[in-house]
C-alpha cells in the first residue's frame, strides 16, 4: 500500500496482498499533482505508450468440479469483464473479474455472495484467489514456504465456495481491468476514486447477475480491508447496500498505526509484539520467555505500559529509566542493548528486519518474518528485498496465467497486471495533513447496519500490518458496546498471507464459515 507522501519506505500488500515491497511514503496526505479527471490530454506517460483497450464486456464460462473437506462440488466458473459507465452512457472503465457459483442451488436468494479482492494499491485479486479462498489454490510446502519451479494448481480443500459464491475484483488498472480509451486512469487511483469504481462494479454485478437478494459479504486483504472499511460505509449511503458481513485479512484501517515519522511514536509501540514473535520464531529470545504465547503476552504488556509511558517522557526519562526500558526491550525483541540504545529506544521496521540476524548474515522478511534472504551488503541498515514476497511471486503468477488459459478459457493481448505501479500516486487528497483513517467508516456503517458482522484474521509473523496494531485500532474504534460482539479476531503462526500455511488456511475456513453462520442467523 502505497502510503501519502513522500519517497521510497514500503509498501504493503494485499497481497501482498499484496504488495510488493515498492515505494511509500508517510502516512500524512500530501495534496496531489493536479490533472483533469476526464481529459484524454491527462493521459501521458505510461498510458500513451501502452493506451487502453477497446472497453467491451464479454465472458468466458465453464462448468467445473473440485473437492472442499472430501466432498466433490460442481460449479459455474465466469471469467468476464463489465462496464462502467458515465451519466451519458459513454464507457469509463472496463472491470474483470472472476466468479464461481456453485450448481444445484435450488433458491439463489438464500445464496451469500462474497466480492473479494486484494490490496496494493495495485495488486490484482490473485492472492486471495488462488490462495485462499477459490476453488483452486497454489500450494507451497504446508509451513507456506516456498517450492521448485514449475508450480501446480490443486484443488483447494478449504476453499469457502462450499458455503458462499465469490466474486474475485480486480480494481481499475490491475488484472485486465482497465480505463477505457480517452479516460484519465487518474480518477480511479486513489481512496475515494477506488471506492466509487469497486462499488459501481458490485453494483453493477448485482444487477446483471441477479443476486441483489442474496446475503452480501466483502473480503480483502492488506488495502482490501482500508477499502472493505470504506466500501461498508460508502456502499450503504451511496448505494443502499447494507452488507452481512466482512472478512479483514491482514488488516489496516488507521496508517498512523503503520507510519515510523519522527513525532509518531505510536508505530514503535505498536510493533513491538511481532518483533517478540519474530524474535521467538528464530530463536532469539531468553529461554523463560516460555512459548510464543506467552512471550507475546509479555511483549503486549510492557509495549501498553512501561514502553510507552517511557517514549511519552522523550528526554525527560532518567538515565536509569532509560537503561531499565532498553534491556527490557533487548529481552523481549532478540537486539542488544547498545543497538536499541543506539536506536534512541526506537526501531523501525526495516532496521528490525536488517538487524535481527545480521550476525548471521541474513534478513528476515516483511511479510513473513518466518522467512530468511541473503543480502550482498550486510552493514546496510535496510533489506535489498522482502524474502517472504520473493518466495510466492514467481509461483502465483505462472500457476494464474496457466490457470486462466487451460481452465477458464480466457485469453487476451492485454497483461495481466499481477502487482503494478502504474496505479502511483495513489491520492489520499481527502486526508491531507492528517493520517489516513477509515475506522470510523467501518464503525459508522456497523452503527447504522447492526447486523453487520466482522471477521479479523492475523498473522503473528506479520511485520506489514502487526497484529498488536489492529488490536489498537479495534480497542479504539468507538463501537457501541451491544456491537462488541459483532467483531471476532483470529490469530495463526503465519504471515501477511496467513493462508501459505495449510493450517493457517484450514483456520480461516473455520472461521469465515462461523462468521457467515453467525451473520445469517435469524
Amino acid at each position: 500500500m502505497r502510503l501519502p507522501g513522500t519517497p521510497f519506505r514500503f509498501l504493503l500488500s494485499g497481497v501482498i496482498a499484496a504488495c510488493t515491497l515498492v515505494t511509500v511514503g508517510n502516512a500524512q496526505a500530501q495534496k496531489p499533482h493536479e490533472q483533469p479527471a476526464n481529459s484524454a490530454q491527462a493521459n501521458t506517460g505510461e498510458s500513451t505508450r501502452f493506451p487502453a483497450p477497446p472497453a467491451v464486456e464479454k465472458t468466458s464460462v465453464t462448468q467445473q468440479t473440485t473437492h472442499i473437506g472430501g466432498q466433490e462440488i460442481h460449479y459455474t466458473a465466469t471469467a468476464g469483464t463489465l462496464l462502467l459507465k458515465k451519466e451519458d452512457g459513454k464507457p469509463k472503465a472496463s472491470m474483470f473479474f472472476i466468479a464461481y457459483s456453485r450448481d444445484g442451488i435450488p433458491d439463489v436468494s438464500k445464496r451469500p455472495i462474497t466480492f473479494a479482492y486484494n490490496g496494493g494499491p495495485g495488486s490484482s485479486s490473485v492472492w486471495l484467489h488462488m490462495g485462499a479462498l477459490g476453488p483452486k489454490r497454489v500450494p507451497l510446502t504446508d509451513e507456506g514456504f516456498p517450492v521448485p519451479p514449475p508450480y501446480p494448481i490443486v484443488d483447494n480443500e478449504d476453499s469457502v465456495l462450499d458455503f458462499t459464491d465469490l466474486v474475485f475484483i480486480d480494481p481499475v488498472t490491475t488484472g485486465y481491468s482497465r480505463n477505457a480509451p480517452g479516460e484519465n486512469p487518474q480518477q480511479f487511483h486513489g481512496l475515494e476514486g477506488d471506492l466509487s469504481s469497486v462499488a459501481a462494479f458490485i453494483q453493477e454485478y448485482l444487477s446483471k447477475y441477479n443476486r441483489w437478494s442474496s446475503p452480501k459479504f466483502l473480503a480483502g486483504e492488506s488495502y482490501g480491508t482500508t477499502r472493505s472499511a470504506g466500501l461498508s460505509d460508502y456502499l450503504l449511503k451511496n448505494d443502499g447496500i447494507y452488507l452481512n458481513g466482512i472478512t479483514l485479512i491482514s488488516s489496516v484501517l488507521n496508517f498512523q498505526t503503520l507510519d515510523f515519522q519522527p513525532g509518531n511514536d505510536l508505530p514503535y509501540i505498536l510493533y513491538l509484539p511481532s518483533y517478540t514473535a519474530a524474535a521467538w520464531y528464530h530463536k532469539k529470545l531468553p529461554a523463560d520467555l516460555g512459548d510464543l504465547q506467552k512471550a507475546v503476552a509479555e511483549s503486549r504488556r510492557f509495549a501498553a505500559n512501561e514502553y510507552t509511558l517511557a517514549l511519552m517522557k522523550g528526554n525527560q526519562l532518567t538515565p536509569a529509566e532509560r537503561t531499565s526500558v532498553a534491556k527490557q526491550m533487548a529481552r523481549l525483541t532478540g537486539l542488544s542493548e547498545q543497538y536499541i540504545e543506539e536506536s534512541n529506544l526506537r526501531v523501525p521496521i526495516f532496521h528490525f528486519v536488517k538487524q535481527l540476524l545480521r550476525d548471521q548474515r541474513r534478513t528476515i522478511g516483511r511479510y513473513d518474518d518466518r522467512l530468511e534472504g541473503i543480502d550482498a551488503d550486510v552493514t546496510g541498515d535496510r533489506f535489498e528485498y522482502d524474502p517472504s514476497y520473493a518466495s510466492v511471486l514467481g509461483a502465483y503468477t505462472a500457476a494464474f496465467n496457466e490457470y486462466i488459459r487451460s481452465q477458464l478459457k480466457w485469453d487476451s493481448p492485454t497483461p495481466y497486471e499481477i502487482l503494478t505501479g502504474k496505479v502511483r500516486p495513489w491520492s489520499y487528497k481527502e486526508f491531507e495533513n492528517r493520517y489516513v483513517d477509515v475506522a470510523s467508516r467501518l464503525r459508522d456503517a456497523m452503527s447504522q447496519n447492526q447486523h453487520l458482522h466482522v471477521l479479523v484474521a492475523n498473522g503473528y509473523f506479520d511485520l506489514a500490518t502487526p497484529f498488536f496494531a489492529t488490536e489498537y485500532t479495534f480497542h479504539h474504534l468507538g463501537l457501541d458496546p451491544k456491537l462488541d460482539g459483532n467483531v471476532s479476531m483470529m490469530y495463526c503462526e503465519a504471515g501477511h498471507m496467513l493462508y501459505t500455511k495449510k493450517t493457517c488456511l484450514t483456520s480461516l475456513h473455520q472461521h469465515m464459515a462461523e462468521l457467515y453462520q453467525k451473520a445469517l442467523a435469524r
